[in-house]
């Protein structure tokens, strides 16, 4: 980490590899598909346009924040408990597969719609700063944070998560709020 590191050829060798950290470098092309046996992998604060993590199907943790990425298929991921995808690019994010996902970050894209329907694990989600106009969170009663600020919804229904401790969807266009079901709240921003 750190180490102002341009390339890192040669680490496709290390099959055995579990743990990769290697943020914030000068990274712009990063080859892990035979480091098969990764289990937790960051890659944060580089300069990565594409990424394949197809073949890394026991990642546990994977943060790819702040590079250039425009797309991420993670549909082989089905490990997956926690993804920070944070300020990249993408349009889209399919997380459809990766159901044992407890941790979602995805703030600082250009996401216009976020589909969390087979995420029941989901503790915390934190998808500010985007442009999607609506989201589903019935499917998520373990649901913790939800942190949605600065995204285009009118509305949102909030009454399926009983353990929402912190909403923040300031900055959005809704006009009423029914947060009745949620008693377990400590924190709520909904300012303009």
């Amino acid at each position: 980490s750190q180490k102002e590191i341009s390339n890192l050829t040669g680490i496709e060798s290390f099959t055995a590899l579990t743990h990769l950290q290697c943020e914030y470098n000068s990274l712009t092309t990063l080859d892990v598909s035979s480091n098969t046996s990764l289990t937790h992998f960051d890659c944060g604060g580089n300069q990565l346009t594409t990424l394949d993590v197809s073949n890394n199907t026991a990642l546990f943790s994977f943060e790819c924040y702040d590079n250039q990425l425009t797309s991420l298929d993670l549909s082989n991921n089905t490990a997956l408990k926690t993804l920070d995808c944070q300020n990249n690019q993408l349009t889209s994010l399919d997380v459809s597969n990766n159901i044992l996902l407890e941790y979602l970050i995805c703030l600082l894209n250009e996401l216009t719609s976020l589909n969390v329907e087979n995420n029941v694990a989901l503790l915390g989600l934190v998808a500010y700063q985007n442009q999607i106009t609506s989201i589903d969170v019935s499917n998520n009663p373990l649901l913790e944070n939800l942190n949605i600020w600065g995204n285009q919804f009118s509305s949102i229904d909030i009454s399926l998560n009983p353990n929402l401790s912190w909403l923040d969807v300031n900055g959005m266009q809704l006009t009423s709020l029914d947060v009745s079901s949620n008693t377990a709240l400590t924190g709520l921003s909904c300012g303009t």
